[in-house]
């Protein structure tokens, strides 16, 4: 058997199995003129279409109903309660209006931007002032949120936690602004 090509033995145990099938097919016909066995599977298949089809229905739409939600708080979006409502709106309205969420889920909020100066939600700066507190920000994180908090403050006044999370920064860049200028000193 070791001498065969691997295809062949692949073919043996296919018809093996398909052989395997056939019993087991032919036992169950034999089976089914008992009409007590018949019955018995008209049960169990009715008690799986009028009791787990439907919940797994209703589970599989509530699912990708809540999706645009959960993509939106992902992204950071700063219309995140809104689309959370047109997603609770989808659901009373049979799916409906769920493509629309979706849609509102994935694009980029430019009108919000040029309202407020970004395009994150709140949380964002949330997470980024935790991750800052931890020391778990890199440079390019820090600078990238530098700017954004300079592009809200130009368009209005910080929020309060904002505006810590900048003094926070600030005083990190004037700390790192120090270090460098103790460094050039020593090198002249």
């Amino acid at each position: 058997m070791l001498s065969q090509p691997h295809s062949a033995r692949s073919q043996r145990l296919a018809l093996r199995l398909l052989g395997s099938l056939a019993l087991l097919l032919n036992a169950s016909l034999a089976r089914a003129a008992d009409s007590s066995f018949v019955d018995k599977v008209a049960d169990v298949m009715a008690i799986i279409v009028l009791i787990v089809v439907p919940v797994v229905v209703i589970v599989v739409f509530w699912v990708v109903h809540v999706m645009p939600e959960k993509i939106a708080h992902k992204r950071h979006h700063p219309q995140t309660a809104a689309i959370t409502t047109l997603c609770l709106l989808s659901l009373v309205f049979g799916g409906l209006l769920w493509p629309l969420a979706w849609l509102w889920a994935y694009t980029k909020p430019v009108a919000h931007r040029m309202a407020y100066g970004t395009d994150k939600h709140e949380d964002y700066y949330d997470e980024m002032a935790q991750k800052h507190s931890k020391g778990e920000l890199v440079r390019e994180e820090i600078v990238h949120l530098r700017e954004d908090l300079d592009a809200i403050e130009a368009r209005g006044a910080l929020p309060p936690k904002l505006k810590a999370l900048k003094d926070a920064l600030d005083e990190l860049r004037a700390d790192e602004q120090a270090r460098v200028a103790t460094e050039q000193k020593g090198v002249v």
